[in-house]
């Protein structure tokens, strides 16, 4: 029980995108497109995941004064593992999310969640909240990202949806079109949330 709801904090309550409003930076640079949304989302899930669990692990073993460096140096290590994997399976992907993928070790996400919780927690209650925002992050990037390349191109993953005679918004594939959609869907969760609905 107490794991569906740290999981479900992450998801919703507390999500990183549409409640506490972390993690800008990638969710408007990379969400143009599905895909980059997608890959995005699930690096920076997969990263936050590894690092908590290791940092839940070796919390007592990390003097104080060196707590902050030791988180990085734990995250940096993932970050390079999932870098060297997407740019050995997923080439294309890897060259359009370039720096963004680097910059997962100073996202506020995991350093937030390695210092708020995972140095605080145990094991398990820190796998259910790297799950739990990790997916609520790759969530918000895709729902982002699948709206802006609809709008801007009239297709889902590369996939043409809304065929030759929809007029294309390019301004959705820009980052003012990151604003305007990421705006949108706060107002919308805020009404969603004011009315109850969890």
């Amino acid at each position: 029980m107490k794991f569906l709801k740290i999981l479900k904090n992450g998801l919703w309550d507390e999500n990183p995108t549409f409640r506490i409003v972390i993690g800008m930076c990638p969710t408007l640079a990379v969400t143009n497109a599905a895909v980059n949304g997608l890959v995005m989302g699930l690096a920076t899930a997969f990263v936050l995941l590894a690092s908590e669990i290791i940092i839940s692990l070796v919390k007592k073993l990390i003097p104080e004064n060196v707590r902050i460096p030791s988180y990085i140096l734990i995250i940096a290590t993932f970050v390079t593992l999932v870098d060297y994997i997407l740019k050995a399976f997923l080439p294309g992907v890897a060259s359009a999310l370039s720096l963004f993928i680097p910059l997962i070790v100073v996202n506020c996400i995991i350093l937030g969640r390695a210092e708020a919780f995972a140095s605080k927690n145990s094991v398990l209650d820190s796998i259910a909240d790297a799950l739990g925002m990790g997916l609520g992050f790759t969530w918000a990037l895709l729902l982002l990202s699948i709206i802006r390349e609809l709008l801007g191109s009239g297709s889902i993953f590369g996939v043409q949806i809304l065929g030759g005679w929809y007029p294309q918004m390019a301004i959705m594939l820009l980052p003012a079109g990151a604003f305007i959609s990421l705006g949108i869907l706060l107002a919308l969760m805020n009404y969603i949330s004011s009315k109850g609905v969890k």
